[in-house]
């Protein structure tokens, strides 16, 4: 038995692993090899429990003779990861008249009563699969309940209750075998992550009773907080009780002192001490921090099992680095031990897991956090109620450009469609705005200003409500929430993740705000400034519109003189903040009516801030409507076509870079032409760049460097990336329309089949939410080769919103790219994900 590698003793050099007998079985293992007081354990291998579902059952007699013949036994459930479940455990095998009979004599008549009752009911219910309901008509207590239960098994199954010990265990092993082969057990771990072969081990325990004449309880401890994972020994623990009793019951009592009640300090206080002795040697030898599993029988204390603490993101953070700075654990190992995604509910302020969700809706969770505020429907709403020191949720079908102002105003965003680089989504992440798109099970009236749920309730502007981004839920009312943790513990962990890493970090960025926060999450610079963001703020809208009515090129110039000197405060602000970092700057990219109001009111501001008749601003902004705005003229077409544009651009960047490396280090500007689909293109447009640059040198006096480079976003660019370098510093990809152009998808309206086609296998994955490796990565890694062949020093990167997702910066280190762009809020996730990435390599 001691040496089977099936049916096993459990002892310090048995042949038990995780892999074979799964992470119970070898945490007991662990603390019998510490010498801590665990009752005898017999631990059955995934291929035994396997033999037993198919009606092979293990030698029974020989597993009962590692334990005294009147002991009673649980069995407990041993997967290669907790988190995957198992069968209920089975506690008092081997209760019967006889065991009964000597129970009363040391317990007491009623105690020995309710064990054998609880066991009668657990394995009616857990091991025969019965109806709960038949034990609903028992009354009384003790010998009588006792009476009752034995009857309603008797009636319900035809038979007696099985009497003998090998009978019961036999029975045990069984059902919870064939639970684990069943159905729905399979789908559900499969959905906490476990392969579909995933295998159960089982581990039979000699019990130690929490029920005796003497102090007897059962309880657990942990030497930190789960909320906090700060150090606190915290737990309960419930007198007169069996398992994890104490969890549930009302009687419980304190651990450690308190001044609202008893505690097992104070009641125990030899065994506490030495709980909390064995509590510390588990977590240096275990390298974790543990939960204990103990009971007390007779003042006598037994250890029945370690558990992983349950823990919140903001506790996973503070274990992983306390661990490693008590040099329990390497910092590589810490750094391994944080889920990058974990670090969305630190940034952000989420609902407390404990609150009470009163669920409105629900869409896709866009960008992370949570904000309750009152509903409004329009962006100029949601800048009223800023100013009155209100905070809004602002509502909308799809926002567009024009919708920003109310976006930086409101403390959340919802929307009726979109996916997850739809404006909103992208603005939303970038803002560290919590954001749910796509919510399809609410219905939008927004010209009655109403939002109407599929049961009835209708909301109106006012009303109160929370949005979940990192969920993608729509709550009623304000629950409580957990504000974000950036505390000693996330600075060491962001410390050491940048130590690991290989490949760089920077953070798309459009504002100064924008830029701080990239600064504060310590991004190596701005890999991609969307400019046209800057000409929807306050001010500057009317004096666009202006640029964009003009007629001839000469008046569109003179118009851009009074823009000039907004932008170029705008990138002094920007190289400021950035201190030396590299900023790129990318030019104007939106199709010009994106700038122009569609509804009939503002159309007639519109005709009356420019002295036009109203017909006359209804007819070119008619005209000027495209039927695919998208691949419309937009990005570098406007360019050429209306040149003006970038060489005000230009000249506020270069004015910009001369000002702000005035008494520090020289700023060297990184422009970028967007949609980018031909060679000759770039050359045009460099050549009015370089003319620009020369001209600013000969007004200023002063030298100075820039490095021009190309956003690849269309297929061409990636197909002909040779011919593009040789006029480019840098090649960096635009995912999110690159995604979009190579499938032929909308990235605002795919988000509602495509949980239809991910559900269905058509996708393995959102290609918007995780870069598409065989398709959209081919034509990656092909414009990166062919780009690198044609110029070896250029620089690559992506700025798309995938620059964020730990599975793409894979694809990109894999790639060779120099570095990675994504939303400021999402900068600490890629910091960790690349330094793990970085860890594994080496690990391998």
């Amino acid at each position: 038995m001691q040496n089977n590698p099936n049916t096993t003793l459990v002892t310090a050099t048995a042949p038990i692993a995780t892999a074979t007998h799964g992470g119970r079985a070898k945490c007991l293992q662990r603390l019998a090899r510490l010498d801590l007081p665990v009752p005898p354990t017999v631990a059955l291998s995934f291929d035994a429990v396997q033999s037993i579902a198919s009606g092979h059952l293990p030698d029974i007699d020989a597993i009962l003779r590692q334990f005294p013949q009147d002991a009673l036994l649980c069995v407990r459930p041993s997967s290669e990861d907790p988190d995957w479940g198992g069968p209920s455990a089975i506690l008092n095998i081997g209760m019967n008249d006889s065991r009964h009979g000597v129970l009363c004599d040391t317990l007491g008549r009623d105690p020995a009563s309710a064990l054998f009752t609880r066991f009668v009911q657990s394995f009616a219910i857990h091991v025969d699969r019965l109806d709960p309901d038949m034990f609903d008509d028992i009354t009384g207590e003790g010998a009588e309940a006792l009476q009752q239960a034995l009857a309603a098994y008797e009636r319900e199954t035809e038979t007696a209750f099985p009497t003998t010990r090998a009978e019961q265990l036999a029975s045990v092993l069984k059902s919870m075998a064939r639970a684990w082969d069943g159905t729905s057990a399979r789908l559900l771990r499969q959905a906490k992550g476990a392969p579909a072969d995933a295998g159960l081990g089982l581990v039979i325990q000699q019990m130690a009773f929490g029920i005796g004449q003497g102090e007897s309880g059962s309880g657990v401890l942990q030497l930190v907080s789960s909320k906090t994972g700060k150090p606190q020994i915290t737990g309960r623990y419930l007198r007169q009780s069996q398992g994890r009793d104490a969890l549930f019951g009302d009687a419980s009592l304190y651990i450690t002192r308190d001044d609202r009640g008893p505690s097992l300090e104070e009641l125990v206080p030899d065994c506490f001490a030495q709980l909390v002795d064995h509590a510390r040697l588990m977590r240096a030898k275990l390298r974790e921090e543990m939960q204990v599993e103990f009971t007390i029988e007779n003042g006598q204390l037994h250890i029945l099992d370690g558990v992983r603490v349950a823990r919140s993101s903001r506790a996973t953070v503070r274990i992983a680095v306390q661990l490693a700075r008590d040099d329990v654990i390497p910092r590589q190992e810490a750094l391994m031990r944080v889920e990058p995604r974990t670090l969305n509910e630190l940034l952000h302020r989420q609902v407390d897991r404990h609150a009470k969700r009163d669920v409105l809706g629900s869409g896709i969770a866009a960008s992370p956090g949570a904000a309750t505020g009152r509903l409004v429907f329009t962006a100029e709403d949601a800048q009223a109620s800023a100013s009155r020191g209100e905070d809004c949720i602002l509502v909308r079908r799809e926002t567009s450009p024009e919708d920003i102002r109310g976006m930086h105003a409101a403390k959340a965003v919802i929307t009726e469609r979109g996916g997850i680089t739809s404006h909103a989504a992208v603005i939303g992440r970038g803002l560290g705005l919590p954001c749910v798109v796509g919510i399809s099970n609410i219905r939008f009236q927004t010209r009655k200003s109403q939002l109407s749920t599929q049961d009835g309730r209708v909301l109106s502007a006012g009303d109160i409500v929370t949005v979940d981004g990192t969920n993608g839920t729509i709550l009623l009312g304000a629950p409580a929430m957990l504000e974000p943790a950036l505390d000693d513990a996330f600075q060491d962990l962001m410390d050491w993740a940048d130590a690991e890493r290989d490949i760089g970090i920077r953070a798309n960025a459009d504002t100064p705000a924008d830029a701080q926060t990239a600064r504060n999450f310590a991004a190596q610079g701005i890999g991609l400034c969307r400019t046209e963001h800057m000409f929807f703020e306050a001010g500057r809208l009317t004096v666009m519109r202006e640029m964009i009515f003009a007629e001839t090129s000469d008046d569109r110039r003179a118009v851009l003189e009074r823009l000039l000197p907004m932008q170029r405060t705008d990138f002094v602000q920007l190289f400021n903040i950035m201190q030396g970092q590299p900023v790129c700057i990318r030019l104007f990219d939106p199709p010009l009516h994106e700038f122009l109001p569609v509804d009939r009111a503002g159309q007639g501001e519109l005709a009356a801030a420019l002295d036009l008749p109203l017909s006359d601003v209804t007819r070119r902004i008619e005209s000027m409507m495209e039927y695919n705005p998208m691949l419309g003229l937009r990005g570098v077409r406007l360019g050429v076509t209306v040149p003006e544009i970038y060489e005000m651009q230009a000249r506020a960047i270069f004015q910009a870079a001369v000002f702000a490396s005035k008494g520090g280090a020289p700023v060297v500007p990184e422009i970028m032409i967007p949609l980018v689909s031909a060679k000759r293109e770039v050359e045009l447009v460099r050549s009015r760049v370089d003319a620009i640059a020369a001209a600013v040198t000969a007004e200023t006096g002063v030298d100075f460097t820039y490095r021009l480079g190309v956003m690849v976003e269309t297929p061409r660019a990636a197909l002909r990336a040779g011919d593009i370098a040789e006029h480019a510093s840098f090649l960096s990809f635009g995912t999110n329309d690159l995604t979009q152009m190579t499938y032929g998808l909308s990235r605002d309206d795919a988000g509602r089949f495509m949980s239809d086609y991910v559900r269905q296998e058509v996708f393995v994955e959102d290609p918007f939410h995780t870069l598409d490796i065989d398709g959209v990565g081919e034509l990656l890694q092909l414009g990166s080769a062919r780009g690198r062949s044609a110029r070896p020093d250029i620089t690559l990167s992506i700025c798309g919103e995938h620059g964020g997702n730990p599975e793409s910066i894979a694809f990109c280190r894999s790639a060779g790219f120099d570095y990675v762009s994504c939303s400021p809020f999402r900068v600490p996730v890629a910091r960790l994900a690349a330094a793990q990435l970085a860890i594994a390599d080496k690990i391998e």
